[in-house]
Order: structure tokens, then sequence, then C-alpha cells
């Protein structure tokens, strides 16, 4: 293949497409320069046809072509998938993993003696509608191709670098936090049904309410502490349910759920 491509996704399912997604709807890289391929050929098909993106015949024909090769995944698969396109891969291109628990060195073993920059990133599922948390790790790599991974990624939500250490601890934040904000909104949904609200009614007030709050911490930059006292007055309701949350345990019980979270990715990174 003669062209340059800008960005190659192997991996087009819920996290690739949502990525692919995100650059080319946000005008980050133009349609014709991103290639992407899939077990699924229908599926990467599907994508080329919705949003004009082009289609490898291979894995090997899409890592010689990217600048920036994206592997979306599973974790089982970085390293055959690595071990397939380590030939057609240069010094100079980027190799992106957004597979939990696979190291930066699991990823250099696997490659050989290929040598292209690695980043290692852990995404979340809020990605899909653009609203994405990406901790970003990659030591080593020059400051301008940091820089175009934080532009990619920055299509579909917000990023942090870290170091690698810490990935675990941001898989347990981020990466499975949106599940444990899911059963806060379910049980905020549930209280209001039990204060009489039609179930309808009750779930969309619960979830934009957790989007207005976040959003609040996000673009005020004011501690949560700060805002919840500015919601809280004297003997009012607020203080009435914050109590309520403290005789519950909520705060100890998120705490757990994040170390947990955490402890488990460190264990699958160690297997």
């Amino acid at each position: 293949m003669g062209t340059s491509f800008t960005l190659g996704v192997i991996g087009v399912g819920n996290m690739g497409s949502a990525l692919v997604r995100g650059v080319v709807g946000g005008g980050v890289i133009p349609p014709e320069q991103v290639i992407v391929s899939d077990p699924a050929p229908g599926r990467a098909r599907r994508l080329a046809e919705e949003l004009g993106v082009q289609t490898a015949e291979s894995n090997g024909e899409l890592a010689g072509a990217g600048e920036h090769v994206l592997l979306a995944v599973k974790p089982w698969d970085v390293a055959p998938v690595l071990q397939e396109i380590a030939p057609h891969l240069s010094e100079d291109q980027v190799v992106i993993s957004i597979a939990a628990g696979v190291t930066l060195g699991a990823m250099k073993e696997a490659l050989g003696k290929a040598r292209p920059h690695l980043v290692r990133v852990m995404p979340n599922t809020p990605a899909l509608v653009r609203t994405g948390m990406f901790a970003v790790s990659a030591p080593g790599v020059p400051e301008e191709k940091v820089r175009g991974v934080l532009d990619l990624l920055g299509a579909a939500g917000r990023t942090v670098v870290l170091e690698e250490k810490h990935m675990d601890a941001a898989t347990g934040l981020s990466g499975s936090g949106p599940a444990f904000v899911f059963v806060i909104i379910e049980a905020l949904a549930d209280g209001g049904v039990a204060a009489g609200l039609p179930r309808a009614a009750a779930l969309e007030m619960a979830a934009q309410t957790v989007l207005g709050a976040a959003k609040m911490v996000l673009e005020t930059g004011r501690h949560p502490g700060e805002l919840k006292d500015a919601v809280t007055t004297p003997g009012g309701t607020t203080i009435a349910g914050l109590r309520a949350l403290e005789e519950a345990g909520l705060r100890g019980a998120l705490i757990e759920a994040v170390t947990a979270a955490a402890e488990r990715s460190r264990e699958l990174s160690r297997g």
C-alpha cells in the first residue's frame, strides 16, 4: 500500500469504533486518513460505509501504513496481533493499546526486535458518547508524539497522563467507575420511585442530576465538598439525606469498590 494513513485501528468493536467516530466526527482527522481492520470483515466495512474511512485487507497492511496504530482488541489478543504486525512497523510509528492489564513490558516482549513508540491507554465506556476518560502512559515517547495521541483521544473525552505504575488505580477508578455510577443512578431513581415519582421521570432526573453535578465539578474547578456545602442549608432536606448516606456508609463503600477493582487489575497484570 503506497498511501500513508494518520490513524490505523485494529479492532472496531464498541471502543474502537467510538474512537474512530470521535476523531472523524470531531474533525481531528479526515476520514480518508483513517484505516481500519477487524476480525469480522463486515464490521470494518460497515464503519467504512458510515464514515468514509478506509479498510485494510490485513493487520499487516494497516500497520505498514498508519502513523498511529491503535490496538482496540481483547487483552489476550494483543500479543498475537503485535507479533503479526511487528515486521511492518518502523521506529517512528506509535502503537497505542487500550487493552486492560497489558503492560508496556508485555507489549515490548511481543514485538521482538521491532521498536515503535509504545503508549498504554485505559479508556472507559463513556467514550461511546464522547465523554470518556483516558489515562495515558507513554514513558520515553517524544513529547510531540504524546501530544498527537492526546489529540486523538481527546476527540472522545478527557485525557490524563500518568506513570505506568498508576494504570491499575486508573482502571479501578475511571475504567470500572462508570459501573459504580450506574448503580448510583439506579439507586437514586429507585429512591425517587419510593418517594412517589413515576419510574421514567425518576430515572431521567437521576441521570441528569449526576451529569449536572459532574459538569459543575469539572467546569467550576471547585472542590466537591464546597459544592456540596452550597446546597446544604441548616436543618434542611439535603443535610437529612447526607446524614442517611453517612449512616449507610456510602463513602466507604465507594472507596472500597475502587480499591478492589484496582487490586484486581494488578492481579490481571501480573497474570
